[in-house]
């Protein structure tokens, strides 16, 4: 009975032990089944992730593009250079005829210095070359003549004055009491005039190492035609005294803009030895005349203009020449200065903020030497760098943006 007993106890505790095992296997599988699918909501969600983070690639890679040709020109370094910009708006403008031509001294600006007596050049201490600037009144050279065969000229000079002035004045005494004839006393006095003409030539001019030449007006010394030792005549040209304040400007302009010539109201030019370009209109420059005819042995008429000297223009120079020609309304332009010429094509850089520029491309029209019109490329409303395009050209290989790093 015992054993019966010990029997069904055992088979009840089996019993219920396959049942507790049946339900906990049954939650186990039930919390496994509820962790995947948990797991397949979060592999959802990380599809998710992987679509917006798609998205934002899409994004970057757009960005990336829209500035691929950005160029970053730090701030200070901007400073640093001088770099300089404008904002490229319509406004008026002349068309240009481009030419040469040469500067010219204009009429009374200078004079030339002539030997008032024969003799022998010397410079003795005075060491004047062409550009020299001299005073009124200044020596300039010494004409020697006391190895000459003729002797000293201004003791020369001083006796026939004195024996001239002696002469017209007894013939004067003598033509009153008509005792010489009215023509002899004419001849007396002329030559008293000549004697006199020349000795004030030399009178006081005597020196050492001879006969003083002296500069007649302030001025620079231009053309020096004499050196040490040569011989000159009586009114043999020695140099030209130029005063250099007032030039001409002499353009050479080809047959074929005959018909544009009488629109030309004023012009600019350029100076080789300094880069530098001149307005007339700042120079209170005005057109004396234009050739109806070109030159017999020239395709080329000329084109004359008047203007102040008020920079360092030398005169004898050759210069590109811009003449201004007819108005042009609601033009862009540019300084040349903005331009960045590449194997013929020409570029200028935009800014596009604080730091970011780009390189673009222009087709240009007229050029007055100062700014340049142009055809395409740009728009009103733009800033164009106008001082240091050279600079950012430079930094544009290193510092071109192959990624968006750049904030916006």
């Amino acid at each position: 009975m015992r054993k019966i007993y010990l029997l069904w106890v055992l088979c009840a505790y089996l019993l219920a032990g396959c049942s507790g095992g049946a339900t906990k296997q049954e939650e186990h599988n039930h919390d496994h089944e509820a962790h995947e699918h948990e797991e397949g909501h979060d592999h959802d969600h990380e599809g998710h992730d992987h679509e917006h983070e798609g998205h934002d690639h899409g994004k970057e890679a757009a960005t990336t593009a829209a500035h691929s040709n950005e160029i970053i020109f730090k701030e200070e370094l901007a400073k640093a250079v001088g770099l300089q910009t404008k904002v490229v708006e319509p406004a008026p403008f002349t068309d240009v005829i481009k030419t040469s031509g040469s500067i010219l001294a204009a009429q009374g600006d200078e004079t030339t210095v002539v030997a008032t007596v024969p003799g022998i050049v010397t410079f003795g201490n005075l060491s004047f070359v062409d550009g020299a600037a001299v005073r009124k009144g200044q020596a300039i050279l010494s004409l020697a003549s006391n190895t000459l065969s003729d002797g000293n000229v201004a003791a020369r000079a001083k006796y026939a004055y004195e024996n001239a002035k002696k002469e017209y004045e007894r013939m004067e005494q003598l033509v009153g009491d008509k005792i010489v004839s009215a023509k002899d006393f004419e001849q007396a006095r002329l030559n008293y005039e000549n004697a006199k003409v020349a000795y004030e030539a030399v009178a006081g001019k005597q020196t050492a190492n001879g006969v003083s030449v002296v500069s007649p007006m302030n001025g620079y010394l231009k053309n020096l035609q004499v050196k040490e030792g040569d011989y000159v005549a009586v009114g043999q040209p020695l140099a030209t005294i130029s005063q250099n304040s007032r030039l001409v400007l002499r353009a050479e302009v080809s047959e074929k803009y005959y018909q544009y010539l009488p629109a030309v109201q004023s012009a600019n030019f350029r100076t080789p030895y300094d880069d530098k370009v001149y307005k007339l209109s700042d120079l209170h420059g005005r057109m004396l005349s234009f050739g109806k005819a070109s030159d017999a042995n020239s395709f080329y008429i000329p084109v004359t203009f008047e203007f102040d000297n008020k920079g360092a223009v030398i005169p004898g120079s050759f210069v590109e020449i811009y003449l201004l020609t007819s108005p042009m309304e609601e033009v862009l332009s540019v300084p040349v200065s903005a331009l960045i010429e590449e194997q013929g094509v020409y570029s200028v850089f935009i800014r596009l903020d604080e730091e970011g520029y780009q390189k673009q491309e222009v087709k240009l029209g007229a050029n007055n030497g100062s700014e340049v019109q142009i055809l395409s490329g740009l728009k009103p409303g733009e800033t164009v760098v106008t001082q240091g395009a050279y600079q950012i050209k430079l930094a544009s290989a290193s510092n071109a943006i192959p990624a968006h790093t750049h904030n916006h």
